[in-house]
């Protein structure tokens, strides 16, 4: 399998946001649960566990990172059911991201926008980003999950020449 990424790279004041979406046939509600319930987001990501709410840090278990390791995540934004801006550090730095959910006609589309300070590493960064997002519609669908090797390296050059421009 060879999954084709159609992100987006856009300049910011700031910049980069590095932006992936994704359209599933439910309502914002159910796709609002997926993203932001610990059992849901076990399925794809990871559970998390703590006292969540805008300015609280709550602890991420990246259960399909090697290690599985447990990241602190800080709630900077949570405007149910339409937006959740979180964000992390760890050893490869910070990581500034949201999820943007919106609904029309049956359809939820859910946008990931990672908040880029520069664009060094999106070659890495991008396909881990698709693999997560195509691991949630697995979930959703109860299909058999990608494997990550399906990802990387083979969608690195597209998202290089993203930030090359």
């Amino acid at each position: 399998m060879n999954p084709l990424s159609s992100a987006r790279l856009v300049s910011t004041a700031q910049g980069s946001d590095l932006i992936l979406t994704r359209v599933f046939r439910a309502p914002i509600d159910d796709v609002w649960a997926s993203v932001t319930e610990p059992e849901r987001t076990a399925r794809w990501f990871g559970p998390w566990e703590g006292d969540a709410g805008p300015g609280r840090t709550i602890r991420v278990r990246m259960s399909f990172e090697e290690g599985a390791p447990w990241s602190d995540a800080r709630i900077d934004v949570c405007e149910a059911p339409t937006r959740l801006a979180v964000s992390m550090s760890d050893e490869a730095g910070e990581w500034r991201m949201e999820l943007q959910l919106s609904e029309s006609a049956g359809t939820t589309e859910l946008r990931l926008v990672h908040h880029l300070m520069t664009t060094e590493g999106v070659g890495e960064v991008g396909p881990g980003w698709e693999y997560y997002l195509d691991m949630l519609v697995a979930a959703r669908d109860g299909a058999k999950p990608s494997s990550f090797d399906d990802y990387y390296p083979a969608q690195r050059a597209y998202f290089e020449a993203l930030a090359a421009g």
